[in-house]
C-alpha cells in the first residue's frame, strides 16, 4: 500500500497537470500510427535513410519486418563517462540483427563535462546544454524512419536533454543503456583533502593535480555521487533502463551483455501485443518514484532543475513544494561522496539500487504501479540484481541480497541516516531555494550572521586570500542565475568555505547559481529565486544585513525591515563579461527567455 503522503502529492501532481497532460498524451496518439515506418515513406524518403546501410538491412528496413531502432549517442572521448560509448554502434547493431532488428546512429548530441568547464567561462554554457541536448535529440529522431530509440548518455544535463527530446517522440519505446562508472581510485576522503590543503595554499597544483588524477583516472562515470550518477539512480528507478544496468563498470563482460540485452527488450517493446512507448512509461506516479529515489539517496540538487523540465516534456507539473512534502517521509538510506566517504562503487557492492528499490517499495514509498522498459510489471523486477548466465553472454536476474552489506553506505528503512530526505526548501524574503541537507552535520544546519555581498565566487576568493573573511558570515553571491549568466556551477567555493568551516566560523552560501551533487558540508541555499538580475529580493540584501539560514526550519530571511526591504532598490551589475567569448554570444537568446530556477530554467517550457 503507497504511503498517505506519497498518495496525496502523487494525486496532487495528476490533477494540476490534468490539462496539460491530457495535451501532451492527445499528441503523442496523433504521431503513433501501426506497422513500420517504412510504410509512411516515400520511396524517395526511404532510399535516402537507408543508401548507406548494408544489403541485408536494406532489405529488412525496406520489408518492415523488423523495428528499426534509432541510437542517439552523446560519445567523444574528452568526457570519460561517455568514451566507452565509442564502441557502442557496433554492439547495438549486432545485437539488433540477432534480434530480428535493425539499428541505425540517428544522431549525436553535444556533452560537455563540467567537472573540465568548473569556473571556467566554458561553464556558464553547461546548463543551457541541456535544452541543446534535447532539441538535437528531436533533430536526430525527425527523419521518422525509427520504431524505438536507445539512448546513450549518462552525465549532468546530457540524460535529462536526452530524456526531453525523447519525450517530444513519445510514441516511440526508449531505453537508455549506460557505460557505468570508473572503478575506484583514490579514496574521496584523501581527495577532499588534498583539495583543501590546497585552498589553504599549503600544497601546489604538482600535488594537486597527483590527486585528482588518481580519483579521475580511467573511462567511466566519475565515482562520487554527483548529477552524473544521480541521473544513472533516476533513470533505473524511473524504469527507463533495464534493472540493475546502472553501475556495471565499463568493458566487463556484464556490462556488455547487459548491452546487448537492452536492445533486446527495446525490440520486444516496440512489437504492437507490448507495445510500451516512452510516453507511457514516464507518468506521473513514474516523477513521482524519481523524486522519491533522489529524496532517499541524497541525490543531486540539480534535479531541483531537471526533473521540473522533464515532467513538463511529459505535460506533468511538478514543483518545489511536492519534493519538500516527500521530503518529509523519505527516509535518508545512503551515504555516498559527498554525503559519505564511499563511492558509488561501494554502494553499489552494499546492494545498490536493488536493495533500495526493494526497502522503498517494501515501505509503500514507490508507486509499483507503474509501465518501464519490461512492459507493465511494475517495480518488483528492479528489486533483483543482473548476473551473467552460463554461457556468458546473456543475463539472468535473481533477487537482490537480504541484507545491506554495509550499513555505512546503505540502510534499510527501518534504521535510516535520517528520517528526512536529502533535501530540503526554504522560503522567507530572500526568496524561495533548496538545499542539500544530507551532507551537513546538524550543527551547521542553522546560521545567522552578517551578509557579505559578493557579484562573483572569483570576488569571494580574492578576499579570502587576502585574509578578510575569518569571521562568522553568510556569502551572498548574486547575479548567477539562468538570465544572468546561464547558472553556472559554483564548485570553486566549496573548498574555501570549507576551511572557514573547520576554522570554527559559522558560514553559508546564498546564491541564485548553482552548487550541484557537489554540494558539501557547508550549507548553501541555491537556485534562489527570483534571481538578482530580474530585481529579486537577493538583488536588494546589503553588506552587514543579518542572514538567517535555517535548513532544519526551512527558512531563509534577511533581518530587515519589510518597508525597508521593499524600498530598496535592486542592485546592478555589469555582466558584459559574460555576454562574449567561448561561444557565450551564441547562447543571449536562451539567457533573455530562461525561465525561473523553480520552473527548470529552460528555454523550452
Amino acid at each position: 500500500m503507497v504511503h498517505s503522503k506519497v498518495q496525496a502529492v502523487t494525486e496532487r501532481i495528476i490533477e494540476r497537470s490534468e490539462e496539460t497532460r491530457s495535451q501532451y498524451l492527445a499528441q503523442v496518439d496523433r504521431a503513433h500510427f501501426e506497422g513500420r515506418a517504412a510504410s509512411h515513406l516515400s520511396c524517395g524518403n526511404l532510399a535516402h535513410a537507408i543508401a548507406a546501410s548494408s544489403d541485408e538491412d536494406k532489405k529488412l528496413i525496406a520489408s518492415g519486418r523488423g523495428p528499426n531502432l534509432a541510437i542517439v549517442n552523446a560519445y567523444n572521448d574528452m568526457l570519460s563517462a561517455h568514451q566507452p560509448y565509442g564502441g557502442y554502434p557496433p554492439l547495438l547493431k549486432e545485437a539488433a540483427a540477432r534480434n530480428g532488428a535493425t539499428a541505425q546512429v540517428a544522431g549525436g548530441v553535444p556533452a560537455m563535462c563540467d567537472g573540465v568547464t568548473q569556473g571556467r567561462a566554458g561553464m556558464e554554457l553547461s546548463l543551457f546544454s541541456r535544452d541543446v541536448i534535447a532539441m538535437s535529440t528531436a533533430i536526430a529522431l525527425s527523419h521518422d524512419v525509427f520504431e524505438g530509440g536507445m539512448f546513450l548518455g549518462i552525465c549532468d544535463k546530457i540524460v535529462p536533454g536526452l530524456v526531453i527530446g525523447a519525450l517530444a517522440f513519445g510514441h516511440l519505446p526508449a531505453v537508455f543503456v549506460p557505460a557505468g562508472p570508473m572503478p575506484t581510485g583514490i579514496s574521496n576522503s584523501e581527495k577532499a583533502r588534498v583539495r583543501q590543503l590546497y585552498a589553504e595554499g599549503k600544497v601546489g597544483r604538482k600535488e594537486l593535480l597527483e590527486s585528482e588524477s588518481a580519483s579521475y583516472h580511467s573511462p567511466g562515470t566519475c565515482t562520487f555521487y554527483g548529477t552524473a550518477n544521480s541521473n544513472q539512480m533516476l533513470v533505473e528507478i524511473m524504469g527507463l533502463q533495464l534493472p540493475g544496468s546502472s553501475f556495471i563498470n565499463p568493458g566487463t563482460d556484464l556490462r556488455n551483455a547487459m548491452t546487448s540485452e537492452a536492445v533486446k527488450q527495446l525490440v520486444q517493446i516496440t512489437e504492437p501485443s507490448r507495445h510500451t512507448p516512452i510516453a507511457k512509461v514516464l507518468s506521473e506516479k513514474t516523477f513521482v518514484n524519481g523524486i522519491v529515489g533522489l529524496l532517499a539517496t541524497g541525490g543531486s540538487t540539480n534535479h531541483t532543475l531537471h526533473l521540473v523540465a522533464m515532467a513538463r516534456a511529459a505535460g506533468i507539473q511538478i514543483t518545489w513544494q511536492d519534493m519538500a512534502e516527500l521530503s518529509d517521509v523519505v527516509p535518508l538510506l545512503c551515504h555516498v561522496y559527498p554525503n559519505g566517504t564511499a563511492d558509488i562503487n561501494h554502494f553499489a557492492a552494499a546492494g545498490g539500487m536493488q536493495f533500495l528499490i526493494r526497502e522503498l517499495l517494501g515501505a509503500g514509498l514507490l508507486h509499483n504501479d507503474v509501465h518501464t522498459v519490461l512492459g507493465d510489471s511494475g517495480m518488483e523486477a528492479y528489486c533483483e540484481d543482473p548476473f551473467l548466465d552460463e554461457d556468458k553472454t546473456g543475463v539472468v536476474w535473481r533477487p537482490t541480497v537480504e541484507e545491506t552489506g554495509d550499513a555505512d553506505i546503505l540502510r534499510p528503512v527501518s534504521d535510516p541516516f535520517s528520517d528526512h530526505g536529502g533535501l530540503q526548501l526554504l522560503d522567507g524574503n530572500i526568496g524561495r531555494s533548496v538545499i542539500k541537507v544530507s551532507a551537513i552535520k546538524p550543527e551547521f544546519r542553522k546560521v545567522k550572521a552578517p551578509a557579505i555581498v559578493f557579484d562573483s565566487q572569483d570576488q569571494l576568493l580574492e578576499r579570502f586570500k587576502a585574509g578578510e573573511l575569518e569571521k562568522d558570515f553568510v556569502a551572498v553571491v548574486r547575479f548567477q542565475g539562468p538570465q544572468a549568466n546561464g547558472m553556472p556551477e559554483l564548485h570553486k567555493l566549496t573548498p574555501t568555505l570549507g576551511v572557514l568551516q573547520d576554522r570554527g566560523f559559522k558560514v553559508a552560501l546564498i546564491t541564485d547559481g548553482r552548487m550541484s551533487g557537489a554540494s558539501g558540508k557547508v550549507p548553501a541555499a541555491i537556485h534562489v529565486s527570483p534571481e538578482a538580475v530580474e530585481g529579486g529580493p537577493i538583488a536588494k540584501i546589503r553588506e552587514g544585513d543579518l542572514i538567517e539560514l535555517d535548513a532544519d526550519a526551512g527558512v531563509l530571511r534577511a533581518h530587515v525591515d519589510d518597508v525597508e526591504l521593499e524600498q530598496r532598490q535592486p542592485a546592478e551589475c555589469d555582466l558584459s563579461g559574460s555576454a562574449r567569448g567561448m561561444g557565450r554570444e551564441l547562447f543571449t537568446n536562451m539567457r533573455a527567455i530562461a525561465s525561473g530556477a523553480e520552473s527548470g530554467a529552460s528555454i523550452l517550457y
